[in-house]
């Protein structure tokens, strides 16, 4: 199961990283004039969000994860005090790129709100895109684990469809790690929520109606954009369509363009999770230049669980 677990988070950072140098790159013919297939990690341009960046490092996406990480090692466990003050250090002389949530919750802090309260409204589902690491933690107790990633979601991300997301990709990447295939554990969270007050139901259907039609014209249906309506199906379709190629999935998520480095955390993470570390292509692996830092972070997590 460790492996398993490993392979979910690097994934998901791989995700990230992959997506960088196109990342919200809505134009598909230009990502195709530009960078031709992006099947390995590059340094973004100077055009980019990014452009501060080198190859495979991370968006603001993948260094709050990082953060979020770190956090959990650091504290043995997730406190989210101590995750908002690391937030914080973050972003004092970030080079990179703030988005709106990023500033509103940072205005926020500042006005003297506490972390449980500092939430933005952005719908963006990159707030639940962050996830994987405290999966790693607390995958043997469930109920904790939703607390954690609907708290850690809120604080950046206060919209009720982004903070549901969190826990619905949690349960369902718990469900993969135990030995459920993707499309299986999509399909049957909407048999077993069928009253969700979320649109899930919907949302995940009109997924898996649409997995034998191309990516491109597929999330350009559901809409490229950061809001979770749109980026919550493109997860699931991809994650259902390329349930047993996470390479080729990857690929396609950033050839498909828009907000392609949130969708990658969670595609990596669902499908790291379900294919393990053998799915992961060891140029990538060797190119991701947090690698070490994660396996180490993840070992320390380790330890403090033996510990305890």
């Amino acid at each position: 199961m460790k492996k398993k677990l490993k392979a979910m988070v690097m994934a998901s950072f791989l995700g990230d990283s992959l997506a960088m140098p196109a990342h919200w790159i809505y134009d598909t013919e230009e990502i195709d004039q530009r960078f031709g297939r992006v099947d390995e990690l590059r340094a973004p341009p100077e055009s980019s969000y990014h452009h501060a960046k080198k190859s495979g490092e991370f968006t603001h996406y993948g260094d709050q994860t990082m953060v979020l990480l770190e956090s959990l090692a650091a504290e043995s466990g997730f406190l989210l005090d101590k995750f908002a003050e690391a937030w914080k250090r973050l972003f004092a002389g970030y080079p990179g790129y703030f988005d709106h949530a990023t500033k509103t919750t940072l205005q926020n802090f500042a006005a003297g709100k506490p972390p449980a309260e500092s939430g933005s409204a952005s719908t963006d589902l990159a707030g639940a895109s962050r996830i994987a690491p405290l999966i790693y933690a607390y995958y043997g107790a469930p109920a904790q684990l939703i607390v954690n990633c609907r708290s850690q979601t809120a604080m950046t991300h206060n919209s009720p469809a982004v903070v549901d997301s969190s826990e619905w990709f949690a349960k369902v990447v718990v469900q993969i790690l135990a030995g459920k295939a993707p499309l299986a554990a999509f399909s049957e969270s909407r048999q077993e929520h069928p009253g969700n007050t979320a649109p899930f139901t919907h949302w995940i259907a009109e997924a898996i109606e649409n997995i034998d039609k191309e990516p491109r014209l597929v999330i350009g249906k559901f809409g490229r954009s950061c809001a979770a309506e749109g980026a919550f199906r493109s997860v699931v379709y991809l994650a259902a369509k390329y349930q047993a190629n996470l390479q080729e999935g990857l690929i396609e998520n950033v050839m498909a363009g828009g907000d392609s480095a949130a969708r990658g955390l969670l595609l990596g993470m669902i499908l790291g999770a379900h294919n393990g570390m053998p799915a992961l292509p060891e140029k990538w692996l060797a190119g991701l230049k947090g690698a070490a830092h994660i396996g180490n972070l993840l070992a320390t997590i380790d330890g403090a669980e033996t510990a305890g």
